[in-house]
């Protein structure tokens, strides 16, 4: 390759390489790292190495910590009253089914590559550095915006916890517009409080969220203590109107599915975990037991508290956005006060998922910094403490300027529609890896089956979601149902795989990740016109940044010999175990 300055030199070098956007978007926009690199090359860019202190016990905590938050008192009323009814416990235990599903691709990815990048490095290392580039933006940015709402929702549960209204501690400043106005410091102090502790250290920040996910778990069991001591058996077939539909299953299997779609958001978090891959001791062993551990522990404290729920109140007259608290709240005979019990859980549940999802973004920022799409300032990994702290200092600043006055009025754990998105790029990716060794297979028989496959996902949550009800609806549901089977069982007889995980792998292949992928079609069905306008939003801000910053350093950094991806050449790795006998295309 010919030898070139910094892009960034000066203006008229910059001009220069914007004059040549396109040839360097066709050289790096494609390109793809290997599991190699990933570990070795590109790891070594941060310096100093993370510590692997991690065990799967820390994991587990970890995993419970960042899925089971405040939103979970929330969205069980919601789904039961609206969806499911009583069998909003079987709704809890398909969604977790499914979640353990979606859990598998990522565990697959981060035993083979045990690295802090998660999802940007598991896309990076199959659709290349634009999709992985895409990937991740809309991740940190998420991240960001739903941490600092859930800050501000820390001092509104923990204000009805201690009888303080959030108004009392709430500045309002009148001169700035509804929704800006009101100045939340302490908010701020718990983000900065957590941005300390994980720059620390990640031993010491598990052992702190290690602490707060017991305590979160004890109000748990005393919530579900009391709704089966409290509660009455009949509440699970009789409504409180007798004309409301009655039974176990008052809406019908259809009720039961729209439940488990809405309730599984409560489940993120574990991808949380994936990006710890880095600082933990025995990746083969500890990551799938942590990983699904904490999956299979949420699930079973879902079904537990929708039962408990359950029997408390009729749905029908469960209260939507507080069923937990609103079911003692009205009590006249001294039982009031479990509603503040309930409160203070959820403030606990609040901190933990704040530690673990900022843990998570900062690992990210700093693996996204170490392909040189964002200034490798933010890969840096201090000596010290073995932690990414530029990454890990500046998104908590800028998350605690964004909870100091913002109101983003996002729902507590729940995923917007970035996330989803994310699980979906997982579950493709790994279908991908398996299936194509780069540089030797043809990859367009899997493309073409991930494409197709998605769209018949797509067709049946756009009949699912908007085609009125009757026999029209009925057929092309099941018409869906049969060519998607039909696809899957087609491509699993005439392209065999490329590839198999050398430790561990996710079972019953390509049928799994298609399950995620449909999941995750049809949960981003559900969600509404704003959180498309806002993905499409910054997505294109992401382009923008891509073409007029990323692009030209991933270029720089190639020409410097930090990627050793050519265009055009075949290599073959023999140094590594994981990657013998593989071939790679270098881009």
């Amino acid at each position: 390759m010919e030898s070139h300055g910094s892009s960034f030199s000066g203006l008229n070098s910059y001009f220069r390489a914007l004059a040549q956007t396109p040839a360097r978007l066709a050289r790096r926009a494609c390109s793809v790292s290997t599991s190699h690199e990933e570990m070795s090359q590109i790891k070594a860019r941060s310096g100093s190495a993370m510590q692997r202190t991690l065990r799967w016990y820390d994991l587990v905590g970890l995993g419970i910590g960042g899925m089971v938050g405040a939103g979970v008192f929330v969205i069980t009323g919601r789904a039961s009253r609206l969806h499911a009814g009583p069998s909003i416990v079987v709704s809890y235990a398909i969604a977790g089914l499914c979640a353990l599903l979606s859990a598998f691709c990522y565990t697959e990815f981060a035993v083979d590559m045990p690295v802090a990048g998660g999802a940007f490095s598991y896309v990076r290392v199959t659709f290349g550095e634009f999709a992985a580039f895409l990937t991740g933006a809309n991740l940190i940015m998420d991240y960001v915006m739903s941490n600092a709402a859930v800050a501000r929702g820390f001092t509104s549960y923990l204000g009805s916890a201690i009888g303080i209204s959030t108004s009392k501690w709430r500045v309002v400043i009148h001169g700035l517009p509804d929704g800006f106005n009101e100045i939340d410091v302490f908010a701020v102090i718990a983000v900065l409080a957590i941005t300390l502790i994980i720059c620390y250290g990640t031993r010491e920040s598990s052992v702190v969220n290690m602490v707060l996910t017991i305590l979160h778990i004890l109000f748990i069991v005393f919530v579900i203590l009391m709704g089966f001591w409290r509660g009455d058996w009949k509440n699970f077939t009789q409504p409180a109107n007798p004309n409301n539909p009655s039974g176990f299953f008052p809406f019908g299997a259809p009720g039961v599915f729209n439940g488990a779609a809405m309730v599984y958001l409560s489940y993120i978090g574990y991808d949380a975990v994936s990006t710890l891959a880095e600082e933990v001791h025995n990746p083969v062993k500890d990551i799938p037991i942590g990983v699904s551990g904490s999956v299979i522990i949420v699930t079973i404290l879902y079904c537990l508290m929708a039962a408990s729920m359950s029997m408390l109140l009729p749905y029908d007259k469960i209260d939507a956005d507080a069923p937990f608290s609103g079911a003692f709240r009205g009590e006249s005979d001294g039982w009031k006060w479990v509603s503040n019990v309930i409160g203070m859980g959820a403030s606990f549940g609040i901190l933990t998922s704040l530690i673990v999802a900022m843990l998570g973004q900062a690992r990210y920022m700093c693996v996204i910094g170490r392909s040189s799409v964002v200034p490798a300032w933010f890969a840096r990994v201090h000596p010290k403490t073995s932690t990414p702290v530029n990454a890990s200092a500046f998104l908590g600043i800028f998350t605690a300027a964004i909870a100091l006055f913002t109101d983003l009025n996002v729902l507590l754990n729940l995923v917007s529609i970035g996330t989803l998105f994310v699980f979906y790029m997982v579950a493709n990716a790994l279908v991908y890896r398996r299936y194509v060794a780069i540089g030797t297979t043809n990859p367009w028989p899997t493309l073409s089956f991930l494409c197709s496959f998605s769209c018949t996902s797509i067709l049946f949550t756009l009949t699912w979601h908007f085609m009125p009800l009757g026999k029209g609806k009925a057929f092309m549901l099941g018409a869906c149902a049969v060519i998607a089977t039909a696809i899957i069982q087609l491509f699993h007889c005439t392209v065999p795989q490329a590839r198999k995980p050398e430790f561990w792998g996710v079972p019953l292949m390509p049928w799994m990740p298609c399950v995620s992928i449909f999941l995750n079609i049809f949960l981003l069905g559900s969600l509404d016109g704003p959180s498309y306008v806002r993905f499409v939003f910054f997505s294109a801000l992401a382009v923008l940044v891509y073409v007029l910053y990323s692009v030209h350093a991933s270029f720089d950094a190639e020409g410097e010999g930090s990627f050793g991806q050519k265009s055009g050449e075949i290599i073959v790795r023999e140094s590594d175990e994981s990657d013998r006998g593989h071939c790679f295309l270098k881009v």
